[in-house]
Formats: structure tokens, sequence, C-alpha cells
């Protein structure tokens, strides 16, 4: 279920805090409009690097629609 609560809960962080778990962020409104989102550090980590690899893989195929993709022999061989 997603977990959503007003920014003025932060006045109670610590527990706000706790109910932050890998999978499940804690969304904050500001004006009651979504305006933040809380998560583990582990959860960002990954975030980022899911974002990082996904652009690299659109680099990646950008690249083979212009110059062609490689056969798997090709690469088998190499």
């Amino acid at each position: 279920m997603t977990n959503i609560k007003p920014i003025s809960d932060l006045r109670k962080y610590t527990e706000v805090l706790n109910e932050v778990a890998e999978g499940s962020p804690v969304y904050l409104t500001e004006n009651g409009r979504g305006a933040y989102a809380i998560v583990k550090i582990e959860e960002l980590d990954k975030l980022k690097a899911t974002v990082n690899l996904l652009a690299k893989l659109e680099v990646g195929e950008k690249l083979a629609r212009e110059h062609g993709w490689l056969s798997v022999e090709y690469v088998e061989n190499q």
C-alpha cells in the first residue's frame, strides 16, 4: 500500500523514517500535492544504477541502429 503523508508529519521524523522500507518509500505532500519521496539509500543507489544502465543500453541501441548489429558469431570469435 502506498504510504502518503503530509510534510507536516516530519515534525515526528523518527516515526516517518521508521515507516520507510526497501520497495516501500514514504511520499510527502505539500499543499495537498506530491512533493517528495523518502527512500532508503540502498534503494536510491539501485535506482540510479538502473537509470545509468538503461541510458547506456539506449546509446548502444542507437549506435547499433546507425552502424549495424553484430552477429553472435562475430562476437563469439572476438
